[in-house]
């Protein structure tokens, strides 16, 4: 029979081992779906509320795998609604395919709906989307989609987004006799004289002293926890991590010393200050990284990873972590990391905030209450904000768990949809039980992107959505207050009752507004054992100052 260009996408995708394909239709992406309804026993595609939405659920698809997330659009607006989501992506490094929907070629500045060629006055999608991606690409026959489509797979496991822009009848045309798809093999940088000379400089702090460890996102990219493990007990090293990478080492594990930054620990601080080495381990070390750390970063810094990172570093490139700290851990030469098996390290410190005395739970004791409750491989997707700032610093991200904030853009609303997307992939445990996942999220990003709980209840999925209801954008009133003399607000909103709007629009939905800790732990443990997905609201102080280091260290403006 005939194959089209979308049947060989889809082909394509699922050869990758992709599943589900995230989007919202349209008249120049509808193609794609005919061809995933018939590809059903491989591939899912999904329908989100919004593109953004479809955005982050590939790319929190991507992130929870450590492959490639796959998300299609429309033209026109559709594909403008990709943009905040890719560009997360771009600046986090994770692997995205965005397959976008074109007018007709031979409409292309002619006056087409939705024309993104760039002919005739019209914007070019292709200039935009380059911007924001590693590879894009305008497929102007079928005959170059192969060559297009291995690019865009070898640019996004370099870490990034692609993007493919189709249009439709290039889309609809029979792609004729070509082999299946086969995807590039994968070329990772190695910098061998950087290794090594990394490799002497490790063995070179340990005899003087103590060598701490920052890791960040990449250790999770790779998918090099063990081995990141293990070169931390061969050092005997001290383990802190970036805010984006809380899940890359247990807060249990021997030698966790918190997380690095403005959301981060006195004990990382204080190891930094008396050590002999501090080593970045796939981190570039952005200022929400490094707050509070520039004194003591100084000249006896290394870092290993994609790229150098921010601050003063002795570096070596690695596009595989997992193949370099093993590489690491055997050239060392420092022992076989007995240490592992160490009592576990003592909480960190947590940051002193002042008193709040507004309504509602305080954040610490909501997050305190989360970390009692959850179960030892759950999944967590934190969203921006005050909330956030509040979960990366006092969660304890379950052992076997994912943990997931968006620092790269920082976009409000993130985590449904990436907490969608993720659960799709890690829904099911080997054991083919369900694995829950959980979003913490503050009512400004609820208001921007919480819609998509109608998606986790179209595809009953196991997301619990815990929304901190402070009816503010509570950052933006914290900075009002800190640095604006609290003269005004903009960002304060009128009280609504969230669960039971929830509970109306959803009927059947376990929906809970508790009021106490102890109320908290109830709902909690009833959203663990019911199927499907659940909402919790929880009120809480729009003034609470949250464990940022910025806000804590700012003096009041005066009006």
């Amino acid at each position: 029979m005939p194959s089209r260009v979308v049947d060989y996408l889809v082909r394509a995708v699922s050869g990758l081992g992709v599943r589900h394909i995230f989007g919202v239709d349209g008249a120049n992406i509808e193609d794609l779906y005919d061809a995933a309804y018939d590809a059903a026993d491989r591939v899912t595609a999904v329908v989100a509320k919004h593109e953004f939405a479809a955005a982050t659920m590939a790319d929190g698809y991507a992130r929870s795998t450590s492959g490639i997330g796959v998300v299609c659009a429309t033209s026109g607006g559709g594909a403008m609604n990709l943009v905040a989501g890719l560009a997360e992506s771009h600046a986090s490094r994770v692997p995205v395919l965005a397959l976008v929907g074109q007018a007709p070629t031979d409409q292309e500045g002619r006056g087409a709906f939705q024309d993104s060629s760039g002919r005739a006055g019209t914007f070019d999608a292709a200039r935009l989307f380059d911007t924001i991606s590693l590879y894009c690409a305008r497929v102007r026959s079928p005959a170059s989609l192969p060559e297009h489509l291995s690019r865009a797979v070898a640019a996004a496991r370099a870490g990034g987004p692609a993007v493919l822009l189709l249009p439709k009848d290039i889309q609809q045309a029979d792609i004729g006799a070509v082999t299946p798809f086969i995807a590039p093999d994968r070329v990772h940088g190695r910098d061998e004289f950087g290794i090594a000379r990394l490799s002497e400089g490790l063995r070179a702090a340990r005899a003087i002293g103590k060598v701490v460890i920052i890791a960040g996102a990449q250790v999770a990219r790779d998918d090099a926890r063990a081995e990141l493990r293990e070169l931390a007990a061969v050092l005997d090293a001290g383990v802190g991590v970036a805010p984006d990478a809380k899940d890359v080492y247990g807060c249990d594990e021997h030698g966790f010393l918190g997380v690095a930054g403005s959301m981060g620990h006195q004990e990382l601080v204080d190891a930094l200050r008396g050590s002999a080495l501090c080593l970045l381990v796939g981190t570039r070390m952005p200022v929400t990284a490094r707050a509070g750390l520039e004194s003591v970063l100084g000249a006896s810094t290394a870092s290993v990873g994609a790229e150098p990172p921010y601050v003063p570093a002795v570096h070596a490139t690695s596009t595989d972590l997992a193949t370099t700290l093993r590489e690491l851990v055997l050239t060392s030469g420092l022992g076989d990391g007995a240490r592992r098996h160490a009592d576990p390290p003592p909480d960190p410190s947590p940051l002193p905030v002042p008193p709040a005395e507004g309504p509602g739970l305080r954040y610490r004791d909501i997050v305190e209450t989360l970390n009692a409750a959850l179960p030892s491989d759950i999944d967590v997707f934190a969203d921006a904000g005050n909330t956030g700032a509040s979960v990366v610093h006092h969660l304890r991200p379950p052992r076997g768990g994912r943990f997931v904030v968006a620092l790269g853009m920082g976009g409000m609303g993130y985590a449904f949809g990436a907490a969608i997307g993720s659960c799709f992939a890690r829904r099911r445990r080997p054991d083919g039980s369900e694995r829950r996942t959980v979003v913490v999220a503050g009512d400004g990003a609820f208001y921007m992107h919480g819609m998509e709980i109608h998606t986790a209840i179209q595809y009953g999925l196991p997301v619990t959505f815990v929304v901190l209801d402070n009816s503010a954008h509570a950052m933006c009133v914290t900075r009002e207050q800190l640095f604006y003399g609290d003269r005004y607000s903009f960002n304060r909103f009128h009280k609504a009752h969230l669960g039971a709007g929830i509970a109306a629009m959803f009927p059947g939905l376990p929906s809970f507004t508790p009021r106490t800790r102890a109320e908290l732990t109830t709902v909690l443990g009833n959203c663990l054992r019911t199927p499907g997905p659940s909402f919790v609201s929880i009120d809480c102080d729009a003034d609470e100052i949250p464990p940022f280091i910025p806000f804590l260290s700012a003096s009041r403006s005066n009006p």
